[in-house]
This record gives C-alpha cells, structure tokens and sequence, in this order.
C-alpha cells in the first residue's frame, strides 16, 4: 500500500523551519499569511499532529490560497530524512548523494583511535577507526547521532581473529533493532546498510568471542 498524505486545504506545499540567523541576505519577500488551525493532516487515513523539532505543536499557514505545512514535520510524518545546507540555502530530503563519514562526529569510546599501528587492516591505513582488540569473550558496542538528518547508515566492519556471530545496528529511543547480521573473518570489510530515516540515535553492538576482534573504519562508514 503506498503511503498517502491528506491535507484538507485548497493546495498544499511545504516550508521548513529555521533559525533567524539563516536569513541574513536571503532573498526574501515579506507576506501577510495566516496560521489556519483548521487545517486536519492524515497520514494513512490516521490523523497527524505536527510538531517541530522541540517536540512543540506547529500550524499550516495559509497563503493567497494555498496552505505551506512545515517540511520537517512532514518528512518525520512520512520517515523521510531532512536537513538544510546553511551553506547554499538547499533543504535536503531522503537520502543524500554525498555520504558524511563518521569520523567527523564519532567520539564514543575508548576503542576510537587514530593510533596507526590500530589503524591499519590488510595493508591499509584507515586514519581513524573504532577497534575493540580485548582479548576477553564481550559485547563491544557504541553510539552513533544521526539525529534524523540522513536517511541511510553504510556502516564498514571487520572481523578479527574469530567469527562475530550477532551484530546488530538498534534504534536507541525505539528499542527496534534495525539491522542484525553475522561478520565473518572470511569476509573482509564487510558493508552493512541500513534504513534509518527519522532516527536520532543508534546503538551498534557485536558479540565478540575470546581474543576476537571489532574494526569499524570510521572515514569509510558513513551517513547519506
């Protein structure tokens, strides 16, 4: 069944929300529009209650006609990522061409390291990667902050020394495990996507046996 957005207005389009500080130069034309409490939005044939980011209740406006609902409240409604570029005034919807490596934001735990004798797997320097190489039967995880931005997780991981027979990637605030998935030492660096639109938060965890090992490159993986 594909997803459907009802508004019960005469049109409709979107605008998102930001802060005072992006329209300094901005090519703006001043309007007398309305906030319309009127206005009923259903998702799926259930009613929706638009909110921003605060989590605080936000109302269509109603102009010359047609009615503008608040595109990050609507991309949430539908699960689709959305971001704006400060930079060249672009809103971003779904999933980006560019990837953002993880090691522009990655600072998690005690097994992120630059060090290049860690750094290293088959020959090549990673920089900058997460590499649990106790030597303990564990769980080795850690936390990524996608904060809804990106609507894909292309994650890089490696096993080391014995088999990893669970790894999984969980929505934190939903306790939904999203992706779960075995690394085995055969299989090199192994590329593991997945769907996080409208995630804000995601615990990533492997089982690790004995001297096995965990290596996450961290300028490889990526959000988009």
């Amino acid at each position: 069944m594909k997803n459907k957005l009802a508004v019960t207005a005469i049109g409709a389009a979107m605008v998102l929300s930001m802060g005072t500080g992006v329209f300094a130069g901005a090519n703006l034309q001043e309007i007398k529009a309305y906030l319309n409490g009127s206005i009923t939005v259903k998702y799926n044939g259930s009613p929706v209650q638009l909110q921003d980011e605060q989590g605080a209740v936000v109302l269509p406006i109603t102009y010359d006609g047609n009615t503008y609902l608040p595109v990050r409240s609507i991309a949430k409604t539908l699960n689709v990522a959305v971001n704006y570029d400060g930079a060249t005034n672009t809103v971003l919807l779904g999933e980006q061409i560019e990837g953002v490596a993880l090691a522009k934001s990655f600072s998690d735990s005690s097994y992120h390291t630059k060090d290049p004798d860690l750094t290293t797997y088959k020959g090549k320097d990673y920089k900058d990667v997460y590499f649990d190489n106790a030597k303990s039967t564990r769980g080795s995880s850690f936390m990524l902050y996608p904060k809804g931005k990106y609507q894909k997780l292309v994650l890089q991981a490696a096993a080391t020394g014995n088999d990893i027979e669970k790894f999984f990637v969980q929505d934190s605030d939903r306790d939904i495990k999203l992706k779960i998935t075995t690394i085995a030492v055969a299989e090199g660096l192994k590329t593991i996507e997945v769907d996080i639109a409208g995630v804000d938060k995601l615990f990533v965890h492997a089982d690790i046996k004995g001297s096995g090992g965990l290596f996450v490159p961290l300028t490889t993986s990526y959000f988009k």
